[in-house]
């Protein structure tokens, strides 16, 4: 045999090993996927946090100024400025001058599937030292 074709002879574990490399590249790829897409399912819903507790303050900060005229025109006040910022009003309550609200605001992407993103706000002006 010359040496030509001694050097082109392929082990049989040289040849069982073959291609191993692309099936750990393929693995590695679909598990960077799955963390990118989990990072992005987490990172919507932070944001849809964010978004509610926006939503609650204002909207409270926009009913107290209103909650002398009356609860329903306070509620209606914090329902628009509440739509405006993406949130659903899940509830509105004027005692007095105290507004409190509850706003729920959904996740974009996959993430909206789990449920909603839930923050709560008052206001009202502070109550005198006793």
């Amino acid at each position: 045999m010359t040496r030509a074709c001694e050097a082109s002879r392929v082990s049989v574990t040289e040849w069982r090993e073959r291609g191993s490399a692309s099936v750990i590249a393929m693995g590695t790829g679909a598990l960077l996927l799955s963390v990118g897409l989990a990072c992005m399912g987490i990172g919507s819903a932070v944001v849809a946090r964010h978004r509610a507790g926006s939503a609650a303050d204002l909207g409270a900060l926009a009913g107290a100024v209103h909650a002398m005229a009356g609860a329903e025109v306070a509620c209606s006040e914090v329902e628009e400025i509440v739509a405006a910022n993406g949130g659903r009003v899940a509830s509105c309550t004027v005692d007095g001058l105290d507004v409190l609200v509850a706003v729920e605001v959904r996740p974009a992407g996959y993430a909206g599937r789990f449920g909603v993103a839930r923050a709560v706000a008052r206001a009202g002006p502070l109550s005198a030292p006793g």
